[in-house]
């Protein structure tokens, strides 16, 4: 068993563990000053909840173990694997142990919980939002994951591919969809979730073009800082290896983000008339959105043009909501939607070996395609049922007075800026 891999795949768990508080402080600073508690509070309740089902089921749903050869069911749940007792000792010849592993997947299944929340900023109740993520994570991510993921066990006890995305679709086109890191499962996955959950609550009061600014750019940039950092372990982590490949992707994740902060700056200056911090964040967290499914499939240069478009597409794609007439909130759409499909669709154009530039074959675009919009599909219809059915049971929305007064002391009886204590 390699140490040093398995002290990598560790320290990559941590890292991406680290992302969702950082979500927090991204989102929380997008939000007005009376709801930042509410806000920051759907990425904490994520992180416990989540964190809970992972152990108990969500990995035998997303990681049953695979027969060497063999290609996963879209749905299945591996009885032995439930609570992880059969997890505690590591195969012989295993690379690392299987609870590393484990650990790091787990991570990504509470942060793509937690970036769906974006989109219902100001107006959702926190019981609501919790039933909503134990449903969709248990109905969509899990199953998702496998679809994509899917490093099941296989006879030699290392971790093999048997996702239907990746290698199902190899048996049948030559060439499985690539997503090294997430594009679909983690950011295509919550787009779509956070579009059907924007539709199902409707408009915040006073919905219209310049109504909700940020109310601390300062938490917005820390986040994004916070995020960035984490990023780092999240897609050259998903190597499982420190070699040349999570080297490739270390360089990718500083170069395609650094592009698209540029480009962000240069669409709003164009625009709007000034370059904001906002825009900054908002930019760089595009362009990590955008790399996360090509990290390990792009030379660096390649990687720039990718950021590059991620900033100018996304800056301009958070505008549809007004054109469109839905309120996501924070630009979960217009940032993970949009720059997931980006991402991963270009990978039919560029990625190494197979892209249309290198092999002269569409194949790779077309697999690229039916990935990206089958998760598209499949999260957006049952994450409006499922959201839809709180609605219309214990309801999902906060009242509109409620939310005109902040909802933090509503539904979390906190402030979170205590200037003077009135009990005094």
């Amino acid at each position: 068993m390699d140490q040093g891999n398995t002290a990598f795949i560790l320290i990559a768990a941590a890292l991406v563990l680290l992302m969702t508080p950082g979500l927090a402080f991204f989102y929380g600073g997008l939000v007005k000053a009376k709801s930042v508690i509410s806000m920051m509070m759907m990425s904490f309740g994520a992180m416990g909840l989540i964190g809970v089902l992972w152990v108990l089921y969500g990995y035998a749903i997303a990681f049953p173990t695979t027969a060497e050869g063999s290609v996963q069911l879209p749905w299945t749940i591996d009885f032995s694997e439930l609570g992880l007792g059969s997890l505690l000792e590591a195969p012989e010849g295993a690379a690392y142990p299987p609870l590393a592993f484990v650990a790091f997947q787990a991570t990504f299944a509470i942060i793509t919980v937690a970036l769906v929340s974006g989109a219902i900023a100001d107006r959702a109740k926190f019981g609501s939002w919790m039933i909503f993520a134990f449903l969709w994570a248990t109905i969509v991510y899990f199953p998702v994951a496998s679809w994509v993921f899917n490093f099941g066990l296989a006879d030699d006890g290392s971790f093999a591919y048997g996702g239907w995305i990746t290698r199902g679709m190899q048996d049948v086109f030559g060439v499985g969809a690539i997503d090294f890191a997430g594009g679909t499962a983690v950011h295509i996955n919550s787009g779509a979730a956070a579009l059907a959950l924007a539709l199902v609550l409707g408009k915040r009061v006073g919905f219209q073009k310049g109504a909700h600014v940020p109310h601390n750019p300062p938490f917005v940039l820390l986040g994004a800082g916070l995020l960035w950092f984490g990023w780092f372990g999240f897609n050259a982590g998903s190597e499982l290896a420190a070699d040349g490949i999570a080297s490739l992707a270390f360089i990718n994740t500083l170069a395609a983000p650094a592009a698209a902060l540029l480009a962000w700056l240069v669409v709003e200056k164009i625009k709007d008339g000034k370059p904001t911090s906002v825009g900054a964040a908002s930019g760089a967290v595009a362009g990590l959105v955008a790399i996360t499914p090509a990290c390990g499939s792009l030379t660096p240069f390649w990687a720039i043009v990718l950021g590059l478009l991620a900033g100018a597409v996304c800056a301009l794609a958070i505008e549809l909501k007004y054109k469109l007439g839905f309120d996501d909130s924070l630009d979960v759409v217009g940032i993970h939607l949009v720059g997931g499909l980006l991402g991963t669709l270009y990978l039919g154009f560029f990625a190494n070996g197979s892209g249309l530039i290198y092999s002269g074959s569409f194949t790779q675009l077309l697999v690229q395609a039916i990935a990206a919009f089958a998760v598209l599909i499949y999260s957006f219809v049952l994450a409006f049922i499922i959201g839809f059915a709180i609605e219309k049971t214990i309801g999902f929305r906060v009242k509109n007075e409620d939310e005109i007064a902040g909802i933090d002391t509503v539904v979390h009886g906190e402030e979170g800026y205590v200037l003077a204590d009135t009990r005094a």
